[in-house]
């Protein structure tokens, strides 16, 4: 949307950060079955500048399981409105911690298939 732009006319890079880690939650979230919180971007780079109109995808995957912590890589592709083209705008990894009822770390359980 166009307040989400910065002076040059492209949607602004905190937009899109705020988009990875709601999309990295989700998968941290299912995957530990319980409520987590982010606690750090290991890595993260824009690679294009995203427009006004283009449709933005996040996709999620979680790479490292520890004992009570997560790590995410997220990428997100942006969809031109004018040519159609899919580019990967960004991509990053993101750490969440498992949080018991009580807001403290606590263990994840091993991944049952």
């Amino acid at each position: 949307m166009p307040r989400d732009t910065n002076p040059s006319g492209d949607i602004w890079g905190g937009w899109l950060l705020a988009q990875m880690d709601l999309a990295g939650e989700v998968a941290a979230r299912q995957r530990a079955r319980r409520r987590v919180v982010t606690v750090g971007i290991e890595a993260m780079e824009f690679h294009r500048p995203v427009k006004v109109g283009d449709v933005v995808s996040f996709y999620s995957e979680v790479v490292r399981v520890g004992r009570t912590s997560l790590t995410v890589q997220i990428i997100a592709v942006a969809m031109s409105e004018v040519t159609g083209m899919r580019t990967r705008v960004t991509q990053g990894r993101f750490s969440f911690v498992a949080l018991d009822e009580d807001g403290q770390p606590t263990p994840i359980a091993p991944n049952h298939k």
